[in-house]
């Protein structure tokens, strides 16, 4: 007979394999822990969607300084590019550089536990609890043990707009990185771009780079463009937590902004940013969702020097126009789709017509409707449920799963954009390598050493 192991002996299971989870194994290696990955798309290991990009003309939206995987080694991303002066430090890297890094940082960890890591290919769709010990399941009905399992399932697909889903394939793109997207582009003279956050300046520059000449319409509710990073990297000075809260911190951060300028006013924020979230409600939080984000976003989100350059140039040249409105309606004629608007602030509606619609609105925001079978397994047995605002599951500072009637659950965990609605800014690397860093800690019982303990 088989020896049962202990529970001890069994591994952490992390479902899914971007930044998030990758990281989150490499630590709990670091650590001493066994460790299991499991991630359902092979080419997005250890990469993610985010940095599974091939395409050199995207860049990283944080400077190369403050891109190390390690919070307690910042300088580990700039020794892995060979960088050392400033000027590179402020660097915009392709992403697919930093995909290349996350992998190289797995394979090691890997090569150094061969007996305490393993990484298992296949979709998890199911957990059964016994004991204090937990049975993952994969599609297909493989199985394994874990003593605790860690969802890092990163951001989920965008979900299809009614309003463009009657459109035939080659004419509307749901997905902007679907083959197709960027072929026979001499053919045609309009692209229309549904959204217009990172998601379309990426597919934009794509469109570019492949060499489309023809005009470009980003349509979004209020037409707002990511803004740009300033040249060289931000020279704050550590300011304590504001105070203020609701519509005061908002005239405060203005007022902070006339000052400094805007950038500043927005970084000096960044330590405080989680913090400042949680000490408001549900309804304020609720009314920053639905006034404030979008302007959030494009001033906290922003774009390298270059990216911005090109995107002012190609809008310079009248190849490429933002525009704020409502889609209303889209029907196909011929080759080519007729698209019904109306201008925000105005009650008509005015044609667009396009060769190509391409949407870019960016990963789906409401966790009910991801259709990841896993969680939809974990709520239905009432071990999670989602958050206030369904960005994601509800979980404790901690990253523990709350279960239907609120409590935190022992050996459950999130970690990255799942845990949005508790932290908030918990999508860029700076923040997400913190929050991994202490999972691993705790998980690892690392945090009991070190001066935090014993």
């Amino acid at each position: 007979m088989a020896k049962t192991r202990n529970k001890a002996e069994l591994p952490v299971a992390i479902v899914g394999a971007g930044f998030s989870g990758t990281l989150l194994a490499i630590n709990l290696l670091r650590h001493g822990e066994n460790v299991v990955l499991v991630e359902r798309e092979e080419a997005q290991l250890a990469k993610g969607l985010a940095f599974g990009t091939r395409q050199p003309e995207h860049l990283l939206n944080v400077r190369a300084a403050n891109m190390s995987a390690f919070p307690d080694d910042l300088g580990h991303f700039l020794r892995w590019m060979g960088f050392s002066s400033d000027d590179q430090a402020n660097r915009f890297v392709p992403r697919l550089a930093y995909g290349r890094y996350l992998r190289e940082l797995l394979i090691d960890a890997l090569a150094a536990a061969p007996d305490r890591a393993q990484v298992r290919a296949g979709e998890a769709v199911a957990a059964r609890f016994d004991g204090g010990a937990i049975t993952l399941s994969l599609a297909g009905g493989a199985a394994l043990e874990c003593r605790a399992m860690v969802l890092a399932l990163g951001n989920f697909a965008p979900t299809a707009l009614p309003v463009l889903a009657d459109l035939p394939p080659g004419l509307h793109f749901a997905d902007p990185w679907r083959p197709g997207a960027t072929d026979g582009l001499d053919a045609i003279e309009h692209i229309v771009l549904v959204g217009s956050g990172l998601t379309a300046i990426d597919a934009i520059l794509s469109l570019d780079r492949a060499g489309y000449r023809g005009r470009m319409t980003a349509l979004s509710r209020r037409g707002l463009k990511p803004r740009s990073h300033a040249e060289s990297g931000p020279a704050v000075r550590p300011v304590a937590e504001p105070e203020a809260s609701g519509a005061a911190l908002v005239r405060a951060v203005r007022q902070r902004a006339e000052s400094l300028g805007w950038r500043a006013a927005i970084d000096e924020l960044r330590p405080h940013t989680q913090h400042i979230w949680r000490r408001h409600d549900e309804a304020s939080q609720r009314r920053f969702l639905r006034h404030l984000r979008p302007y959030w976003d494009v001033h906290r989100h922003r774009l390298a020097p270059t990216a911005a350059s090109r995107i002012a140039a190609l809008e310079g040249s009248g190849r490429l126009a933002f525009v704020a409105g409502k889609l209303v309606s889209a029907e196909a004629e011929g080759t080519r789709a007729r698209l019904r608007w109306r201008p925000r602030g105005s009650a008509s509606e005015q044609v667009l017509p396009a060769d190509r619609i391409i949407s870019c609105i960016g990963p789906e925001g409401d966790v009910t409707r991801a259709g990841h079978p896993l969680l939809d397994d974990l709520i239905a047995q009432g071990r999670a449920r989602a958050d206030a605002h369904r960005l994601g599951v509800d979980v404790e500072q901690s990253g523990r799963l709350r279960n239907a009637a609120g409590e935190p659950q022992d050996g459950l965990y999130a970690v990255g954009p799942l845990t949005k609605g508790e932290a908030w800014e918990i999508v860029a690397v700076p923040d997400i390598r913190r929050q991994v860093w202490d999972l691993a800690r705790y998980l690892g019982s690392a945090h009991w050493v070190g001066g935090e303990g014993l």
